[in-house]
């Protein structure tokens, strides 16, 4: 595998249950890239993205992501793994019974973190990064949805991953923040992490050309275009 390679699969085969869902994906991602995922639904873009985060264990061929061995990756490993990872999902899961605050302080804590003025430094630095740091004492519910989402990908970085996995982060979100969202995971990919984001949105893909990944009748196409 090419050293700046952090995604990495060769013939895997996805199943869900026992149904194949993708057959032979090769897919190549390098640091710092910025790439789309598309795909009708039921195509297999969440099975592909749940093998990516240790959800679903591949049927057949190598993987490999972010240093970890898909192949051999044992239960106990996955926590790992998704510390090196942060994953954007269209619906916020933010914990809506305390503040912007408490929310990241939980994923720390939760992921190991333990020197409380780290933590308060680390939650700083995030929330610097989506240009949101004016909101750390404020509940969910009292911020706009685009900036609920902004939360959400300083959370996936906390832990400076390697990677993030967006999947339909602008799904509940008009254009305009759509774009803002995009723009700022584009910002994130040019400081070196990659990002895999999912989308039905074909105006954001022509609005941001990057490299497209499709998944269509049981395949995944490396370099798709749209019409």
């Amino acid at each position: 595998m090419a050293e700046s390679a952090v995604i990495h699969l060769s013939n895997v085969d996805v199943f869900q249950q026992k149904h194949l869902v993708l057959s032979s994906v090769n897919l190549h991602i390098e640091k710092g890239e910025f790439v789309f995922l598309i795909g009708q639904t039921g195509s297999g873009k969440s099975s592909l993205l749940k093998i990516l985060y240790g959800d679903l264990h591949i049927g057949s061929g190598n993987g490999d992501i972010a240093g970890f061995d898909l192949k051999d990756l044992k239960e106990a490993q996955v926590p790992f793994l998704r510390r090196k990872l942060g994953v954007v999902f269209q619906d916020f899961q933010l914990l809506t019974d305390r503040t912007i605050e408490k929310n990241l302080e939980f994923v720390l804590k939760a992921t190991g973190w333990k020197d409380e003025n780290l933590i308060k430094e680390r939650i700083k630095d995030v929330l610097d990064k989506v240009g949101l740091r004016s909101k750390i004492k404020k509940m969910p519910h009292e911020i706009s949805g685009g900036e609920q989402q902004r939360i959400v990908i300083a959370r996936a970085l906390l832990n400076d991953p390697e990677i993030i996995l967006a999947d339909e982060p602008t799904g509940n979100l008009d254009p305009e923040t759509s774009e803002e969202i995009v723009m700022l995971l584009k910002q994130i990919s040019q400081n070196g992490t990659a990002v895999l984001m999912a989308t039905h949105d074909y105006h954001i893909i022509r609005t941001f050309p990057s490299r497209i990944i499709k998944c269509e009748s049981g395949v995944v196409h490396e370099d798709a275009q749209i019409s």
